[in-house]
């Protein structure tokens, strides 16, 4: 086995560009295999090693694996590193803490690597759980040998070993395995076992799923780098097939969305038939999409959308939203020019529900002008209207009202100079 071990992470090259290791123990046969043979092999690896336990505090043993975990680290004179679980449990939430834990250590104390202990049977375990729960294709490929994580990388060296591999060390026996109450365990202990005896390959045939899926994967990220993903014009111009792998591809840059299929779907529908669109996803992500654009982006906060209106009451000159507006005194460069009455309040406000505009004789609601003009949602949202005596004037930088040109040649008015702020 140790000689399979190296031999596995020398033609991986593991370890190439890490000197400072933390290895995730929990006591049980997997981790101390993996704490074990770093240990004895650590300066034929060019590594040093560090030791991270957590302590979920669900069982009474609990306390016995953290001080068994300790001792072995401390009679080696390797670093020991713990943390406590607290608050309600589950599976989620203790994989979640650990994590952020480990990245925490590997920041704190310049580790540039967490190992763990994941092994074949593992591999074959999360690709099983991940059919019963109806994941997207693209995960199949299971758990990968090396990613990004924190501030350097998660190494698993022991994904190519089954578990009958691994050696007889010390280590402590964790009763919670044999639990029905959590999901790996009925697929470890009941599924695969009992799927075994129709196909005695069947860990062997899921292993060779994930690594057909996580090649066809990296095959379609090749052959379709050079398309920009997020250009409407070149995402809807794509096969159908196209559009569902581009797309997958795109969510995958969002690891904490986890969009479930249905939601997926609806996304992509969106994106195929949809213009303008302002779309809550899950949480704090959204879509934001225009005729020329796509993006999944958090919430942001507003910019400089007003909330409240801007009354111009004198002549002078004024900010308002993206805009700079001088009335009755020329604006060098100004990009539009309203004619209003004189001597009435001037309101700088953003657009409302039922919103009107006279334009060629007609009176339209400015959200279906937007339409029509296909103006990107950004712009509407950020759209600065010009209102006197309740009727709208114009649109900044965008349209000029019936109202406003009939004024022109009227020798009472006022004049309101626009253009964009730099």
């Amino acid at each position: 086995m140790e000689e399979k071990f190296l031999k596995v992470t020398q033609e991986g090259h593991f370890f190439d560009k890490h000197e400072s290791v933390l290895i995730a123990v929990s006591g049980g046969n997997d981790s101390m295999n993996l704490a074990h043979i770093l240990y004895k092999y650590q300066a034929f690896l060019g590594i040093r090693i560090g030791i991270a336990h957590v302590n979920h505090q669900q069982r009474s043993e609990s306390i016995a694996e953290e001080v068994f975990v300790k001792n072995w680290a401390e009679k080696r004179g390797l670093p020991f590193h713990v943390s406590y679980f607290e608050g309600k449990f589950s599976e989620e939430a203790a994989r979640k803490m650990r994590y952020e834990f480990f990245a925490t250590i590997m920041r704190d104390y310049q580790y540039t690597a967490l190992v763990t202990a994941h092994h074949a049977g593992d591999q074959a375990e999360t690709i099983f759980m991940r059919l019963i729960r109806g994941s997207r294709f693209m995960h199949m490929s299971g758990i990968k040998s090396v990613q990004p994580f924190a501030t350097g990388e998660l190494i698993r060296p022991l994904l190519s070993f089954k578990k009958e591999e691994l050696l007889e060390v010390e280590h402590m026996e964790d009763r919670s395995n044999s639990s029905p109450i959590y999901l790996r365990n009925r697929v470890r202990n009941d599924y695969i076992p009992m799927l075994e005896k129709e196909n005695p390959q069947f860990t062997h045939t899921l292993l060779n799923l994930g690594r057909e899926a996580e090649i066809l994967y990296q095959a379609v990220i090749e052959l379709t780098r050079p398309i920009d993903i997020t250009d409407v014009t070149v995402f809807q111009a794509q096969s159908q097939a196209v559009r569902y792998i581009l797309l997958q591809q795109y969510v995958e840059q969002f690891p904490e969305l986890q969009l479930t299929r249905n939601q997926f779907e609806q996304l992509l529908t969106i994106l195929e038939t949809k213009a303008n669109y302002h779309h809550h996803l899950k949480g704090d992500y959204y879509l934001v999409k225009d005729y020329q654009h796509f993006a999944i982006t958090k919430i942001q906060p507003k910019t400089d959308r007003q909330a409240e209106q801007y009354v111009i009451e004198s002549e002078g000159v004024f900010q308002y939203g993206s805009f700079i507006f001088s009335l009755n005194k020329p604006l060098e460069q100004a990009t539009q020019i309203l004619y209003l009455q004189a001597n009435k309040p001037v309101i700088l406000r953003g657009r409302r529900a039922g919103d009107r505009i006279l334009l060629n004789s007609l009176h339209k609601k400015i959200r279906r002008y937007f339409i029509d003009e296909k103006v990107p949602k950004k712009v509407r949202d950020e759209a600065v209207l010009i209102e006197q005596d309740g009727k709208i004037y114009g649109i900044a930088n965008m349209a000029i009202s019936d109202l406003s040109k009939s004024l022109k040649n009227d020798i009472i008015k006022a004049t309101l100079y626009i253009k964009m702020k730099e």
